[in-house]
């Protein structure tokens, strides 16, 4: 991919990572040598390709993300995913993020939690345009508080419900 595609990419839909505080452009030979984005098809507002939760399950954090999208426009997706292909979760959650276009391009505030129980990994990104009320504590905290305690316990379903609580609360 050239860097003038890349730019495009950057400037249509561009989150930033819970954890970090700002993030750079690569230089053109790292551009370069991006690999596609991953292969999973967006399938709602949760998309469960490691089949951790039930179909209720689903619904249930579906629903609430619906509530929250036509209360706020806030667009927040979950993803699991059965394995991140030897990726690191960042560029994966980014890349999956700019693929389906979360969030309102003009606003750039699109929300995408992405567990990874094989590898044992989540990740909260945040679109640039809700960086300032999600910021990387409050993620980081989302994380640690409210979703890894269930996470440790194998109840994915809580740790993402909760999780999506706290992301609700603090969006609203």
């Amino acid at each position: 991919m050239g860097l003038s595609k890349y730019l495009v990419v950057l400037a249509g839909f561009f989150l930033s990572g819970c954890l970090e505080q700002q993030i750079t452009p690569p230089p053109k030979d790292a551009a370069e040598d991006l690999s596609p984005a991953p292969a999973i098809e967006l399938a709602g507002r949760v998309t469960d390709q490691a089949s951790i939760l039930s179909e209720d399950q689903s619904a249930t954090i579906s629903r609430k993300l619906e509530q929250l999208e036509a209360s706020t426009q806030h667009q927040v997706v979950v993803a699991t995913v059965s394995s991140l292909g030897g990726r690191e979760i960042k560029p994966y959650t980014t890349e999956l993020a700019n693929a389906w276009g979360i969030g309102r391009r003009e606003v750039d505030d699109g929300v995408v939690v992405l567990i990874a129980p094989n590898e044992r990994k989540v990740r909260i990104a945040v679109g640039y345009g809700l960086e300032t009320t999600l910021t990387d504590q409050l993620c980081a905290e989302i994380i640690e508080d409210a979703m890894l305690p269930n996470f440790r316990e194998g109840d994915y379903f809580s740790g993402i419900d909760a999780g999506i609580d706290a992301l609700i609360a603090a969006l609203q």
